[in-house]
């Protein structure tokens, strides 16, 4: 029987859980996720292989185990951010500062893109988790159009449009660089969804 880690069964498998999304994490970032194998991640995390199969039938399904966890810290930790923050410009600021600090090992990772090396079945999955946080910028959107910071226009596209800004960014490593093109980036996307100038600038 494997040595049980923490103080219970539960405390074991949380564990073990986050051992394996870090040596996932690791090794996406070291190379493409289709040359990954499970014995790769079983290795890195310093499991037995068949430890993985207790928590995750396959790669994919460990990967949206991964991303799953992922999501959920990083929309606890956006809506912290924004609980006091009223003014939907501020907000939008706020949105765009988290995003800038998000490291997303799963789409910066080398090799094919994983739209490219998934079934349908887990990409279907992974834009259920994308929605989790568009839903976010969704009402930051809304609540400026209704008070007026924002001209009345067409969400849904605006969404993508600002999440593609965002997501497509490459922000320095150095202090006063990154703090640059935060800025740009903020007056950008303020002036893109139409805030009032004084606030975009």
């Amino acid at each position: 029987m494997p040595k049980i880690i923490g103080k219970s069964l539960h405390e074991h498998r949380q564990m073990t859980r986050h051992k394996l999304f870090a040596a996932l994490s690791t090794l996406m970032a070291e190379r493409g996720f289709d040359t990954i194998t499970l014995a790769d991640i079983a290795q890195a995390a310093g499991v037995g292989r068949t430890a993985v199969y207790n928590h995750f039938a396959d790669k994919e399904a460990l990967l949206l185990g991964f991303i799953t966890h992922e999501t959920e810290q990083y929309a606890h930790t956006l809506e912290r951010a924004l609980t006091e923050v009223d003014d939907p410009v501020m907000q939008l600021r706020t949105y765009i500062r988290q995003q800038a600090q998000l490291t997303t090992v799963f789409h910066l990772a080398p090799g094919p893109d994983l739209r490219t090396v998934l079934s349908r079945t887990t990409q279907a999955r992974l834009r259920e988790h994308a929605e989790i946080v568009e839903s976010i910028l969704k009402r930051i959107l809304r609540e400026g159009v209704e008070t007026g910071a924002f001209p009345p226009q067409d969400i849904e596209p605006t969404v993508q449009l600002v999440n593609a800004c965002l997501s497509g960014r490459l922000i320095p490593s150095d202090p006063e660089g990154r703090e640059r093109t935060i800025r740009a980036t903020e007056t950008f996307v303020l002036r893109a969804v139409g805030a009032r100038p004084q606030m975009a600038a």
